[in-house]
């Protein structure tokens, strides 16, 4: 047998066994996936966060010493149609309760009149603000929550920024909104909105 039949033969040889390899391989069963086993009824209430969140108590007072405002906060809510309720005594202001407290993240909303048919209301002297005022928010557990203005502005009630005063925000803010402009005596409403914005002091 000469060199080139020896070749020949080696390479059979090792051609069967690369095909039986390949077909034990392919014959030997193979291991089904086991499908994971649904999350129990504790799976959630086992949950712990690794960030814990201090809860806010509901504020109670408004204090801007700079424009002489110290005001009982009554708790607002919506009219029949969607709008936010306003306060009902011209000396006293009101929070949106539907929106987030002050000093949790988001924009915490406080309503007053800025002026009735016997004369000026709480928030007579909302537009005098300028940046830096100091505001407080006293809240019920006796701690409270300081702001400083960062700025205002005034709109007509048609054109009223909803999105941009009650937008989420990540971190806490205040806005605080009374009427301005001028007064339309046969609708007997002010025209325009004074909104102040605030940010954590």
């Amino acid at each position: 047998m000469g060199r080139a039949d020896l070749l020949w033969r080696a390479v059979a040889v090792l051609a069967a066994l690369l095909v039986g390899g390949s077909t034990l391989t392919a014959s030997a069963p193979r291991a089904e996936p086991v499908p994971a086993a649904p999350p129990g009824p504790l799976a959630v209430d086992s949950f712990r966060s690794a960030r814990s969140y201090a809860a806010v108590a509901a504020p109670v007072r408004l204090r801007i010493p700079a424009a002489g405002i110290d005001t009982a906060l009554g708790s607002l809510g919506r009219n029949p149609d969607g709008t936010v309720e306003v306060p009902t005594d011209p000396a006293e202001a009101g929070w949106f309760a539907e929106g987030p407290r002050p000093g949790q993240p988001g924009p915490a909303v406080i309503l007053g009149h800025v002026d009735s048919r016997t004369g000026p209301a709480v928030f007579y002297a909302l537009p005098t603000l300028r940046p830096g005022t100091l505001v407080t928010i006293d809240l019920s557990d006796g701690t409270g929550v300081a702001f400083r203005v960062a700025g205002q502005q005034r709109v007509a009630k048609t054109s009223f920024p909803t999105d941009e005063v009650y937008a989420p925000t990540l971190r806490p803010s205040l806005r605080l909104i009374t009427c301005g402009g001028t007064f339309d005596h046969t609708s007997r409403h002010y025209r325009d909105n004074v909104i102040v914005y605030a940010d954590p002091a």
